[in-house]
This record gives C-alpha cells, structure tokens and sequence, in this order.
C-alpha cells in the first residue's frame, strides 16, 4: 500500500540529487533516509556506519540466503 505524503522542497531537491548519485528513485531515496533514521533513532548507541552495513547484511541475506558461519 502506498501513501502520498508531502515534504519540504528542500528536502525533495537534495533527495533528487542524492538519488541520482545512488542510482535510486526520489521515492526509494527518501524511504532509505526514513529506514535510517528510524533505525538510528531505535540504536542511539550504535554508529551509523554500523547501522548501515547491519541493514546491507540483512538485505543480502534476503536475496541470497543464509550460511551457517564456520569458526576458525
């Protein structure tokens, strides 16, 4: 289901650009920036680099699956 919301012009030019630099929609990018936030928001004790590559594995591991990791 989607929803139509309404964001400043501020806020929608630098989702454009940002957007084209990620190779996202407008829509996908602001998205992005709400899954970070609200993670961020979530974890205030954890850096965001780790927040960002947390939510990387975790995509990863929806498209190609999981592996038992082997110790040593």
């Amino acid at each position: 289901m989607s929803t139509v919301i309404r964001i400043s012009d501020d806020l929608a030019k630098d989702a454009k650009i940002r957007s084209n630099v990620e190779r996202r929609s407008v829509t996908a990018q602001v998205e992005y920036w709400a899954v970070i936030g609200k993670a961020v928001e979530e974890n205030p004790d954890l850096p965001y680099s780790f927040i960002k590559e947390t939510l990387l594995g975790l995509e990863e591991m929806k498209a190609k699956g999981k592996e038992d990791y082997a110790f040593g």
